[in-house]
């Protein structure tokens, strides 16, 4: 059975930090894309960064390249979102994700199949 677990969200003041997790289960790592997506309330979910757990290859959505960072550790099936200067516009629920290594660079949400069942992100002003 695939399962991805995130864990990490809470509150926290702008210019503040968060790391995300996403533990993956039941299904070759290496063979995926993970991808973090985000959805605030009113507003369509939508991709922020992803990676490929073959090559490393990582991608983000302009509205947080430079601020966020993903990573990997194969060894223990899981990524991580590192988020730095966060602001109140950031504040969503945030979803892990796997899909096929050809929707890594797009990340569109359709693209992915398996999802976590996300976690809360406020970022107060």
């Amino acid at each position: 059975e695939v399962q991805l677990v995130e864990s990490g969200g809470g509150l926290v003041q702008a210019g503040g930090s968060l790391r995300l997790s996403c533990a993956a289960s039941g299904f070759t790592f290496d063979d995926y894309a993970i991808g973090w997506f985000r959805q605030a309330p009113g507003k369509e979910r939508e991709g922020i960064s992803c990676i490929s757990s073959s090559d490393g290859s990582t991608y983000y959505a302009d509205s947080v390249k430079g601020r966020f960072t993903i990573s990997s550790d194969n060894a223990k099936n899981t990524v991580y979102l590192q988020m730095n200067s966060l602001k109140p516009e950031d504040t969503a629920v945030y979803y892990c994700a796997a899909g096929p290594l050809v929707a890594a660079q797009a990340m569109g949400v359709a693209d992915f199949g398996s999802w976590g069942q996300g976690t809360q992100v406020t970022v107060s002003s």
